[in-house]
């Protein structure tokens, strides 16, 4: 064989493997590949990102609430919240600022701010047990969320405002900054799973735009750190976070805020996703 045929044969065995192992000279983000991931997940150089289809995040019980917390619930002033609130392993005495009512069997209680009930772990059985399922299903889901293996890493350096966003897992060693508005597009049965190791910061107006079909329930926040969104801020999607969750006056979310820590609302909407 002479060395000029070795040397292609060479460089066609390189190319097949990198191929096999995922290579992408995109920009904005680094590929990786596996058992779940097709040939074509990638960032684009528009600044778009095409992944994984994948499956959603099964948050068990704890879709019972589209306010969950183990330490704590707040609100200054006036909030609006469709959906139940839950707290454990706190007491109902750290649901504060809902001016809230004790039904008479004392197993939950009502709010003016709240379309649905709001429960402790310090309510009559079979509300703690109850609870304690919810705030395990949250940990676990958290954990799932964690675990998907990412087809986009570190897209925009931790900076994602203006971009267009396609189904797939996501992943940042950083904190995430989305300082002007982000669109995800795809259709109502796409999943998007966002990893995050630090921080989640929505600047002040800054919005999340759902495209295609895109559904709030199919999205998932998964943060290691605190999640702030800005004044008059709007989110999309279940956020589940390690540490607190707070929404600044005017800031809303179609979708579930459960933290593992406290959720403060000021003067803000959540609003639980459709089934």
């Amino acid at each position: 064989m002479t060395r000029s045929t070795l040397a292609l044969s060479s460089a066609l065995t390189l190319f097949a493997l990198c191929l096999a192992a995922g290579c992408d000279n995109s920009t904005g983000g680094t590929r990786t590949t596996d058992a779940t991931t097709p040939a074509d997940a990638g960032t684009t150089k528009d600044g778009t990102a095409s992944t994984t289809a994948t499956t959603p995040v099964n948050l068990g019980t704890a879709s019972d609430f589209v306010i969950l917390a183990q330490s704590g619930i707040a609100t200054v002033p006036t909030s609006s919240v469709t959906g139940n609130l839950g707290v454990s392993p706190a007491a109902a005495t750290f649901v504060t600022g809902f001016a809230l009512t004790a039904d008479a069997t004392n197993a939950f209680s009502l709010s003016p701010q709240v379309t649905g009930r709001v429960y402790a772990a310090d309510q009559t059985p079979p509300t703690p047990s109850k609870l304690t399922t919810a705030v395990g299903d949250m940990q676990l889901a958290f954990t799932d969320a964690a675990g998907r293996a990412a087809s986009v890493t570190e897209l925009g350096a931790g900076s994602i405002g203006g971009m267009t966003l396609s189904p797939g897992v996501y992943k940042w060693g950083t904190g995430l900054l989305i300082a002007t508005d982000v669109t995800l597009s795809g259709s109502a049965t796409g999943v998007w799973i966002f990893q995050v190791a630090q921080d989640l910061t929505m600047s002040s107006g800054a919005k999340m735009i759902l495209a295609g079909g895109a559904l709030p329930k199919n999205i998932f926040w998964q943060v290691a750190g605190s999640v702030n969104l800005g004044t008059t801020a709007h989110a999309e999607g279940i956020v589940l976070s390690q540490t607190s969750i707070t929404l600044a006056t005017g800031a809303s979310i179609n979708g579930r805020l459960l933290a593992q820590t406290a959720v403060n609302l000021d003067g803000s909407a959540v609003v639980a996703p459709s089934p």
